[in-house]
C-alpha cells in the first residue's frame, strides 16, 4: 500500500507563507497612524462671541475653555483658576509651537476672561487668541 503525503512530487510543501502579507498590513498600519492629524477639542460647547474681524486658525494645540458659570476646562478637564498656569505651562513644554485659544462662552464674566488672560501671560505665553464665531451680513 501507498503511503499518501501532503508534500508534492518534488519535496516541496504546498501551504502558503502569509507571512509578508502581514508585513504589508502592518506596514500600511503604522503609516496610517503616522500620518493622521489629530484634532485636540476642548471637551465642552461653549457659544462663542460674533466679530466681523474673526480669522481662522488651524491649529490651536492648547484650547482654554470658559463657561458662563466661570468653569475653566483645559484638556478636557475642568481646572481651578490657580491651576490654569501650570496646566498651560505643562502644556506648552510638550508642545513649543503650538498656540494657545481661550474659548469663552459669550456669557462669560470679563472678570474671569481677564484672570484666565493673565495666568496664561504668567506661564510666558504672550500671543494666546480668543475664539470667536465669524458674523453673518
Amino acid at each position: 500500500m501507498r503511503h499518501r503525503s501532503n508534500r508534492s512530487n518534488n519535496g516541496q510543501s504546498t501551504e502558503i507563507d502569509m507571512t509578508p502579507m502581514l508585513d504589508i498590513v502592518f506596514i500600511m498600519l503604522i503609516f496610517f497612524i503616522v500620518t493622521t492629524s489629530f484634532v485636540k477639542e476642548s471637551g465642552i460647547d461653549v457659544n462663542r462671541p460674533t466679530a466681523q474681524t474673526a480669522e481662522r486658525k488651524e491649529q490651536g494645540h492648547i484650547i482654554v475653555s470658559i463657561k458662563p458659570n466661570g468653569e475653566i476646562w483645559i484638556d478636557k478637564r475642568q481646572v481651578d483658576i490657580r491651576a490654569v498656569r501650570a496646566n498651560v505651562a505643562r502644556l506648552h513644554a510638550e508642545n513649543p509651537l503650538g498656540s494657545v485659544i481661550i474659548a469663552a462662552d459669550k456669557d462669560t464674566k470679563v472678570n474671569v476672561l481677564v484672570q484666565v488672560m493673565d495666568q496664561i501671560r504668567l506661564a510666558g505665553i504672550t500671543n494666546a487668541s480668543i475664539a470667536t464665531e465669524t458674523e453673518s451680513q
